[in-house]
Order: C-alpha cells, then sequence, then structure tokens
C-alpha cells in the first residue's frame, strides 16, 4: 500500500487549527503576561520548519537570550509547537526559576506531555534543593513515573514509613548510574542507621559486576576513608590488591577482597582462577557464594562448561549460608542460561529448575523461562506411567503460552505439534475513530516534530498522548502513522493492543517489488529478510544508528563498500540511503553472511548485529539446540534482536501464504561446532552490538 507523505506545512496548518491549547494561550491573560515579560532579540528569525530546529539547537547550547526571542515568536505567530518552545526556553533556565512560573506554565500547557516532562524536571531541582513541600506537591501530580532520581527523591520528601529501608534499598539497588538524588537517599539512610553497611557492601558488589566506576565510586564514599582507598586500588589493580592486601577477615576485609576477585575474574579470567580456588574456601559462605557466583557469571559469558560447576558450588554455599543471598537478576538468568548449555548441550534440568526458583517472580513469569522451565520438567518426568501426570502438567503449561506472534510462544505451539493460525483481522476503523484520534494535540504535535526530524520529542510525544488509549483508539493512532509511513510509530502503536491485533499494522510489508526482487536475486527468504528489516529499521528510510549505519538494512558505509565490490556493483557513499541500493547491498552482504555459517538464520542474524567474528567463537563447542545457543548469545542486544528476527520471518511467511517457512523450529535448526574450512574475511557491519 502507498501513502503520501505528510508535508510540515500541512501538518501546521491542521495542527493550529485543531489545537485548543493554543486557543486558549492567545485569550490567556497569564499567557500573555507570561510573554511580555521577554525581550525580542532584534535578529531576524526563521520561518517556519527552521524556527523549530533552530529552537532545539539553542537549548542544547542553553542559549537563553535566542530562546527567549524564539519563544516570543512562536507564540505571536500562534505556533502549533508553541509549547515546546516554552519548555525549552524554560528548562534553559531551570535553576534559577521559582515556583510560581513553573505553576504558571502548567497553567499554560494543562495535560501536556511538556508539563509533565517540566515537571519531571523541575522535581529533579527541587530535590537537588531540599525543597521537600514543594516537591511533594508537584511529584502528587507526575504522571510518568518513569525517573529513578525522582522515585529516590520522593523517598527522601515522604515521612518515614515502616517499609522505608526495603523501598529504600529497591530504589538504590536498581539505579544504574551515579545520581544526586539516589546517592542522597543513601547517604541520609545510612547516617540514620535505616540502611546497614550490609546493604553498602551489596550495593557495591553490583555496582562493580556490572562495571560501573562511578558509581563503584559514588557508593563507596559511605564507608571509612581507608575503605574508599582500598576500593580505588582495588578497581585499578585488582592483581596487585590481591597480592599485597587481600585478607579474609574481618568483614569488611572479606568485602574487599571479594570485589577485587570479581574485578579480576572480569579482567583476566583465564589467570583468576588459581586466586578464586585459594580465596573461596577462606571466605564467610555468603561471600564465597557470590565469589562463585561471579566467577561462574565470567565463565557462562565465555560459553565455557565449567560454569555450571562453579555455579553448583555457588548454591551450595548458598544453601549453607543460611541467610538470603541476593544475587543481581543476571547472575540468576546466566545459571539458568549455563544449565541449558550443560552437558553438550543435554541441560542440566535440576539446576535449570533451581535456577528458576531463584529469579524474582516476575522474571520466573516470563515466557522464557516458562517454556525452558516445561521443558525441564519433561526431562526429569520419569518413564512410562509414572511420569505421566508430570508429562500433562509439562504440556499444560506449554498450551498455555503457545502463540503465534512471540518467539517462545511458537517454540511451545512447535513443541506440541500445533500449527496456530494468526489472530484475524479486526473490524475497519470508523471515520468517527479515525477523526477522534487525528484531532488529539498530542498527536498532532507529535507528527509536527517527526516532519522537521525532532525524532526523539516526537517519539516522546507521541507515547505520552497513547496512556489509558482502548484498543481501538490505539489501532486509529496507528493507522494514522502508517498512512504517513511513520512505520516505527505504526508498529510501535499497534504492539499496544491487547484484544485487538492488527497484523497489517503490525508486520507492514512496504516497498514490496522492490524487497522481493533483491531477495530472490540475493537468493534470500523474502519472509526473513522483511524479518530482519523490521528489526533493523521499521521500514524508516532514513533510520541511522549511532555507530553510522543507514538506510532500510541498516548497512555500514565500510560494509556497503566491501559487498559492492564482492558483488561487482557501483556505489559511493551519498547511494547508502538509496533504496534499491541499501536492499541490494543489505540483501547481499545478509546472504555473504549465511553462506559462511552452513545456511544458518540464527548465526546470520547474530552475525548481521554483532559481526561475524563473535558468532563464530559462540558456536565453539558442541552442536546444540539452536533455541539453547540463542538464548547464551552473551549479547543481550544480540540475543534479543535473533529471536525477534526469526519471530518476524515467521510470520511475515504467513502473511506472505507461503507453504515453508512458518515454523519457528524449522528455520532454528541446529548450530554445529566450528568449521574446518578457512573463515572467510566477512566484515563486521556494525550495529550497536558490534560496538561493545
Amino acid at each position: 500500500m502507498k501513502f503520501a507523505r505528510i508535508t510540515v506545512t500541512a501538518l501546521a496548518g491542521t495542527a493550529l487549527a485543531a489545537s485548543a491549547g493554543l486557543g486558549m494561550l492567545a485569550a490567556s491573560p497569564a499567557a500573555a503576561q507570561s510573554v511580555t515579560t521577554f525581550n525580542v532579540v532584534p535578529n531576524p528569525l526563521p520561518p517556519l520548519p527552521d524556527l523549530v530546529t533552530d529552537a532545539r539547537e539553542a537549548w542544547r547550547t542553553r542559549d537563553r537570550s535566542r530562546l527567549a526571542a524564539m519563544r516570543q515568536a512562536a507564540f505571536d505567530q500562534q505556533h502549533p509547537l508553541a509549547s515546546w518552545f516554552d519548555y525549552w526556553e524554560l528548562n534553559a533556565r531551570l535553576s534559577d526559576a521559582q515556583q510560581p512560573e513553573i505553576n504558571a506554565f502548567y497553567a499554560r500547557w494543562p495535560g501536556a506531555y511538556v508539563e509533565d516532562r517540566l515537571r519531571n524536571d523541575w522535581l529533579l531541582e527541587l530535590g537537588h534543593r531540599r525543597d521537600w513541600a514543594n516537591f511533594r506537591r508537584d511529584h502528587a501530580s507526575y504522571k510518568m513515573q518513569d525517573d529513578r532520581e525522582v522515585a529516590c527523591y520522593a523517598l527522601l520528601a515522604d515521612p518515614p514509613r515502616r517499609d522505608l529501608r526495603e523501598t529504600a534499598r529497591a530504589a538504590w539497588y536498581a539505579q544504574r548510574d551515579a545520581d544526586e538524588g539516589c546517592n542522597m537517599l543513601a547517604a541520609t539512610l545510612h547516617e540514620n542507621g535505616v540502611l546497614k553497611d550490609s546493604d553498602v557492601w551489596r550495593k557495591l558488589r553490583l555496582v562493580v559486576e556490572t562495571n560501573r566506576p562511578r558509581a563503584v565510586k559514588q557508593t563507596s564514599a559511605l564507608l571509612p576513608k581507608t575503605d574508599q582507598d582500598a576500593i580505588a586500588e582495588l578497581m585499578e589493580k585488582p592483581d596487585r590488591y590481591l597480592k599485597r592486601k587481600a585478607a579474609a577477615s574481618p568483614r569488611s576485609k572479606a568485602e574487599l577482597t571479594l570485589l577485587a576477585l570479581m574485578r579480576r575474574a572480569a579482567t583476566d579470567f583465564d589467570d583468576a582462577g588459581d586466586e578464586v580456588r585459594r580465596w573461596a574456601p577462606k571466605l564467610p559462605n555468603d561471600l564465597a557464594a557470590w565469589l562463585w557466583a561471579q566467577y561462574g557469571r565470567q565463565a557462562a559469558l565465555r560459553l565455557k562448561d565449567e560454569a555450571n560447576d562453579h555455579f553448583e558450588r555457588a548454591i551450595k554455599l548458598k544453601e549453607k549460608a543460611g541467610d538470603p543471598i541476593e544475587w543481581s537478576d543476571d547472575t540468576v538468568t546466566w545459571i539458568a542460561r549455563a544449565a541449558l548449555r550443560g552437558d553438550a548441550g543435554a541441560t542440566r534440568p535440576d539446576q535449570l529448575l533451581a535456577a528458576i526458583a531463584l529469579m524474582k517472580p516476575s522474571d520466573q513469569k516470563d515466557i522464557a523461562w516458562q517454556y525452558w522451565r516445561a521443558k525441564a520438567q519433561q526431562q526429569l518426568a520419569p518413564a512410562g506411567a509414572a511420569g505421566d501426570a508430570q508429562r500433562r502438567e509439562a504440556q499444560e503449561a506449554l498450551r498455555a503460552i503457545a502463540s503465534p506472534l512471540s518467539f517462545y510462544g511458537k517454540l511451545a505451539a512447535d513443541e506440541l505439534k500445533l500449527r496456530l493460525p494468526l489472530p484475524p483481522a479486526p473490524a475497519e476503523l470508523t471515520a468517527q475513530e479515525r477523526a477522534q484520534v487525528q484531532a488529539m494535540p498530542g498527536i498532532q504535535r507529535a507528527l509536527l516534530l517527526l516532519a522537521v526530524g525532532l525524532r526523539s520529542e516526537g517519539q516522546r510525544e507521541w507515547n505520552f498522548s497513547l496512556r489509558g488509549l482502548s484498543d481501538r483508539e490505539l489501532l486509529a493512532v496507528a493507522q494514522t502513522a502508517c498512512e504517513r509511513e511513520l512505520w516505527e510509530r505504526c508498529i510501535q502503536t499497534s504492539e499496544r493492543t491487547k484484544g485487538e491485533i492488527d497484523l497489517a499494522q503490525r508486520f507492514p510489508m512496504p516497498y514490496r517489488a522492490d524487497v522481493f526482487k533483491q531477495s530472490a536475486a540475493a537468493g534470500l527468504d523474502p519472509a526473513y529478510v522483511y524479518g530482519l528489516i523490521r528489526q533493523e529499521s521499521r521500514f524508516m528510510m532514513d533510520a541511522r544508528s549511532h555507530v553510522g549505519a543507514g538506510g532500510l538494512m541498516q548497512v555500514m558505509p565500510a560494509t556497503a563498500k566491501w559487498t559492492a565490490r564482492k558483488l561487482g556493483v557501483e556505489f559511493r557513499p551519498d547511494m547508502l540511503h538509496d533504496r534499491d541500493t541499501n536492499l541490494r547491498l543489505g540483501t547481499g552482504y545478509l546472504k555473504l553472511v549465511m553462506d559462511s555459517f552452513e545456511g544458518s538464520q540464527a548465526m546470520a542474524a547474530a552475525a548481521y548485529n554483532a559481526g561475524p567474528n563473535r558468532p563464530r567463537r559462540w558456536r565453539e563447542g558442541p552442536q546444540l539446540d539452536a533455541a539453547i545457543w540463542t538464548e547464551n548469545i552473551p549479547i543481550w542486544e544480540t540475543r534479543d534482536y535473533v529471536r525477534k528476527v526469526l519471530s518476524n520471518a515467521t510470520i511475515y511467511a504467513q502473511l506472505m501464504g507461503r507453504e515453508g517457512g512458518t515454523v519457528l523450529r524449522d528455520r532454528l535448526g541446529r548450530v554445529i561446532g566450528p568449521a574446518a574450512a578457512v573463515v572467510p574475511d566477512i566484515p563486521a557491519n556494525g550495529g550497536t552490538a558490534a560496538t561493545n
């Protein structure tokens, strides 16, 4: 289906006419008073749409005088994006702002995304100022509730509660990196005795595990100066610390030794084994359990068979320690993944079930672990009639998650030999349903922002507008995006529906003739190519990754040049975003990669995302079920990517009415061990994972 692209001018007119907020602005005394407080800079101001992008740049550089002039001009023009000009201007001077003008901003843009965006920013500023009275008032109206630092400030602002310690620990542990709010919370509660030294040491283990130096430094500041200095040393030179200063007692010294051993295992795994074995018997049982779990995690990330033995020691020590040992979610899931690979891919079902039991409830409910739990139960069921009940229970668990729309749902259906049909198309949208969502001011603003290239702002405005919408409303909003060829917005919005599922929106097939032509020329399944493009670019021709990949198939310039030379076609860097060129080079590269992996779609997808060399290393060892191999991909992004590309491909095959390729198991196959042949010199295409 082909739709005309929307123009900026058309959007501006539509949004201006329908935006109730701007109509109120002209008549609002508060707004008028606010406008007249700014002096207009005499520099000539560019027209729409340059005015918007220039204001965004002035905000980035914190050019206050220019922002004030642009805000005034936007208000004078009743610009449809006046709320963003207002936000950028006020945000740029937020450290000098006072509550009355913040309240006036809220009054000008009630219910808009920028109201809640500024409230988020202002809550951080109020927390910084320790203005808890205004913080509490503003926090009560905060809708997004997705800022971890604001959550930490909120715990400080609230009166003491009985559950404060557990809530504070959870918020602090979930902090991704150093920030003022969560650090202030931890420091205050530690000083008051609510958070204990044991909490500080656990946080240190978590941030050392994930190698976050700023968070390590910030957390260690809660401890005595001697411990701070020791932590700085062991982070820099763990081997030297272990040789000169490691000790198993008192407790603080044992904690430092554990951190040094964790750091050593992460930076020099092969040489850390002897030190781990030497120190583990000397440490308290709970710290020894942490040590073996961390050493096992490092082994599992390297896909080493020994990981299972290390994890087994950790679990036994955990049981001996008695008190709960709160390993990270990542460590626990790697216990489960290693168990899947255990014993040459036969799986260690007992260890797998033990690992799943250690997961937090939400992870246990994840469809992946529901699937693998059922598989382990099948494996452990006694032979004959004695195991019939357990096998039936496992089959019912698989039946409960079987679905044609997800990777593990498809695997469950394949296990049960079910051929599930795709959901039927929903009833056609009515003109009234379409008109109602097209009149939504937030969607209109989002379309304008996207049209002028402000993708981040446009996506946030769009997502905020989707809150609380029904399935029918979501489908109508998604259709608005589809008709403007905003495929990323179309797919993302339609995926939010629960009861009514429109696969034409979720799995669109734009540029069909071109995709089929280039797929056939490369000798590839077009459903597989569509599945990959959907994951790479969401069919956005102008998509660009932060590492320089571009176009539908997100091809890197260097990869495009190499592939063009292999295929004998002309290529210049300015051709990367030409649709035909991008498809030809992308499919050509994908075919070369797939051939180097003996036709494995799973390994080819992994190579497309992470570069060919990594999957070559990841297939070292025994032949594996490709589902187990995929679940053990060490890079989260690539693991998710492979699952989605293959799941997408089966759905596209069904939508195309193809006889083959609709069974996920057929696409997965098995991953064989390393090939004896000479490895072809294929470059990495890039992608986020390829830069890690």
